[in-house]
């Protein structure tokens, strides 16, 4: 099941992205911060998915609009637990995401990721969703750590 997140997801959400090992202290901190704000009444909440199973949360997508932009959004966060990939899981929860995006008018959809080895399987995913690299941006993160910028088309119009 797909759905909103509701503050009592906060742990298991912070849990679940520590659990994929793609995730810095730091950009564990600032998930805490953006589901704090988001579910404290900050932000916009419709922008937060969770899709679990019987045992909770085992994966989260969060996006947001570009600013200055016409109907652009950045997936700012997908992550599903690693005792649950490859089953499906990430390509329905990005499809949701799209979906609801472009029922708000959303024209493009923006991913950025790391251009490391241990993304591959990340660039993959969105390779494989229909994504195509737009843009690298060399030594983004850190020296020898890419940004890779992937786009997909939403809405033609």
């Amino acid at each position: 099941m797909i759905r909103p997140t509701t503050p009592d997801d906060t742990t298991a959400l912070l849990a679940l992205a520590e659990a994929t090992g793609l995730f810095p202290p730091s950009a564990l901190e600032l998930l805490r911060q953006m589901l704090v704000d988001s579910l404290g009444g900050n932000t916009d909440t419709e922008n937060f998915w969770i899709t679990d199973d019987d045992n909770g949360p085992v994966g989260v997508a969060y996006c947001e609009p570009e600013r200055m932009t016409d109907r652009t959004w950045n997936l700012q966060l997908i992550a599903i637990h690693p005792d649950r990939q490859g089953q499906g899981r990430g390509a329905k929860l990005l499809r949701y995401v799209e979906q609801a995006l472009t029922a708000r008018g959303g024209r493009v959809l923006l991913v950025e990721t790391s251009g490391l080895p241990d993304f591959e399987r990340t660039r993959a995913f969105y390779a494989k969703c229909g994504y195509e690299e737009e843009a690298r941006i060399r030594d983004f993160y850190a020296a020898g750590d890419d940004k890779i910028v992937f786009r997909k088309v939403l809405n033609a119009d």
